[in-house]
């Protein structure tokens, strides 16, 4: 349960808790061979990376892919990130901040758009899903927007106030479903996007999570 009238975080996973970078892009790449394109660096991903993600590949290749493309792509990248993902932890400083939240007296909570059964042992296998009031993971297809993901948490937290909710997280994405319910944003460097692609989304940009969650103090004051 939320604490009423509280300070909420919604956290993202991929690429804000989970430092897992080599693994997005080692399993990009991967998904790239099986349709013989061109390998892509970190950098270039981070400058092109959106959803809904066909639209990241058309930016790549020119066009949307085909929908028997998108699957191949689909499944492979999936099945590749799950071998790369064993070799990412969480990002620097993580259990601590998570820790000081909670010990105010706030809440949070993780919405990924990672799949839900998936998601949650591997929170669970670090050792800090006790910090959170609830832990959502994607359920249906992936690829799509994490607006009408972000609609059903947040309808799901008792006693959480939108108003009062800060999403934080490292994509342009994550801002955009934030403002879908009324909550507000804070955006991260150190995932899938660059600095340059985040500064044009209108919210607070930082380079590391312990100044996201000073922002997100101020911002649910």
């Amino acid at each position: 349960m939320g604490m009423h009238g509280a300070a909420h975080i919604v956290w993202d996973w991929n690429g804000t808790l989970f430092h897992d970078n080599t693994a997005i892009i080692g399993a990009t790449n991967a998904a790239f061979a099986e349709l013989g394109m061109e390998p892509i660096t970190l950098e270039r991903y981070r400058e092109l990376y959106c959803v809904p993600v066909p639209k990241f590949y058309e930016r790549l290749i020119g066009r949307l892919p085909t929908d028997e493309e998108w699957e191949v792509m689909d499944v492979t990248f999936h099945r590749y990130y799950t071998e790369h993902r064993v070799g990412c932890g969480l990002t620097d400083g993580v259990p601590g901040l998570l820790a000081e939240w909670a010990s105010a007296g706030r809440s949070q909570s993780i919405l990924s758009m990672y799949g839900h059964d998936e998601l949650v042992p591997l929170v669970r296998g670090f050792g800090i899903e006790a910090h959170f009031i609830r832990v959502d993971g994607r359920t249906g297809p992936s690829g799509g927007s994490k607006a009408e993901h972000m609609v059903r948490h947040v309808g799901a937290l008792a006693g959480v106030e939108p108003a009062r909710t800060v999403v934080i997280g490292d994509a342009a994405d994550d801002a955009v479903a934030a403002l879908h319910v009324g909550a507000r944003a804070v955006l991260y460097t150190g995932g899938s996007h660059s600095r340059a692609s985040l500064e044009g989304v209108g919210v607070p940009v930082v380079d590391s999570l312990e100044e996201a969650v000073a922002e997100a103090e101020r911002l649910a004051a």
